[in-house]
């Protein structure tokens, strides 16, 4: 995956174990964790982390996050595949190819592609 937009990202999850099945699977991100509540990665220039949500906390409306990869079709099945909703399919912008979704923590994000 190349990076061309972020190099820096973290996130409030419900659900660390699931968080990181997701991010693993759609992604390829390999996690190190930091005690009960915090795991973080650093994968193809983005580096980053998940922390554990306090009970109660509402995380649903996270940050927009865009990530650059090569073959969006490829990798919005993979992230289909693993959980994630799709909010917004592949579609042209100025500068080349976006889509978005929500990841199982509640997150929003957009992978594009400049091809």
């Amino acid at each position: 995956m190349k990076n061309t937009v972020i190099d820096y990202v973290e996130f409030k999850a419900k659900d660390l174990h699931k968080i990181k099945e997701f991010y693993a699977s759609a992604f390829g991100w390999k996690f190190t964790d930091y005690g009960p509540g915090y795991t973080a990665f650093a994968q193809s220039g983005i580096e980053g982390g998940f922390q554990s949500a306090n009970e109660g906390e509402d995380i649903v409306n996270g940050v927009l996050v865009v990530l650059y990869h090569e073959d969006l079709v490829a990798i919005k099945e993979r992230v289909m595949e693993s959980g994630g909703i799709i909010v917004k399919d592949i579609f042209s912008f100025p500068g080349g190819r976006r889509f978005h979704f929500t990841d199982p923590s509640g997150n929003e994000l957009a992978i594009w592609s400049d091809k």
